[in-house]
């Protein structure tokens, strides 16, 4: 891949991948090692996240439809590799997350991924896209389960920068870009629309009644976490990007 020419973006909209696939197999252990190396570079490489998450459930049998956006990968890579976080002094240390989830994107068993961001200074610190454990029925409660896993991520990390003596004063703040979300964990009266919901799920809600962390409004267009739930546009990717904090050392 060392002639290959590189990409702009990690994966075309739209793309679509299935366990059940009719192309062609390819070496899986080609594949596997492609995926490994790539798994290793998502330690510091936040922005290959969502892709390397979606190829990575491939490894068992790989197809050739599956090679093919590892490759890309690798093609995206070339093009950045001058790319990396950077972190500058900053005044102000508030703890500030992000968070975002599709609905079923997954073809083979229907769960949905999500993805959160925890951003402190000038750029992001830490990061997740996973896909979830369990099937959502709608956008909302996919969003409301991405929540809780988020809200236990800020908790922590709270506690840890209060050993290091960066006191978070205050609520932590988590941006969310779906109102019903919003509301469900703030309205503790069960709705029909939530009460099938797994009790815990709910823990967000005392969370946020004791004020360790405030639910806030966002725009899709401003939802950092967005990069790491689905293919985007060039544009937005790279202006993403630049918000998390990635640059270029040239």
């Amino acid at each position: 891949m060392k002639d290959s020419k590189p990409v702009a973006t990690l994966a075309e909209r739209g793309t679509k991948l299935s366990v059940d696939s009719s192309r062609e197999p390819v070496n899986p252990t080609l594949f596997k090692s492609i995926i490994g190396s790539l798994r290793y570079l998502t330690i510091t490489q936040l922005d290959i996240m969502y892709a390397v998450g979606i190829v990575s459930r491939y490894m068992e049998k790989p197809k050739q439809d599956h090679l093919i956006v590892a490759k890309r990968i690798l093609r995206y890579i070339k093009g950045t590799m001058d790319q990396g976080l950077f972190y500058t002094y900053s005044q102000s240390l508030k703890l500030v997350g992000y968070l975002d989830s599709d609905y079923g994107g997954d073809l083979d068993d229907r769960k949905s991924t999500f993805g959160y961001l925890f951003h402190i200074g000038s750029a992001a610190f830490s990061w997740s896209s996973k896909k979830q454990q369990t099937i959502a029925l709608s956008t909302c409660e996919a969003e409301y389960m991405a929540i809780a896993t988020c809200t236990c991520q800020a908790i922590w990390l709270k506690n840890i920068l209060g050993e290091l003596s960066i006191i978070q004063e205050g609520p932590i703040t988590i941006y969310v870009d779906n109102k019903s979300t919003i509301s469900i964990a703030k309205n503790l009266v069960s709705h029909s629309r939530n009460k099938h919901i797994d009790t815990k799920y709910h823990f967000i809600r005392e969370q946020v009644k004791n004020k360790n962390v405030e639910l806030v409004y966002c725009r899709t267009e401003d939802q950092l976490a967005d990069i790491f739930t689905k293919p985007l546009k060039a544009n937005i990717f790279h202006k993403l990007k630049e918000k998390l904090g990635m640059k270029s050392s040239v």
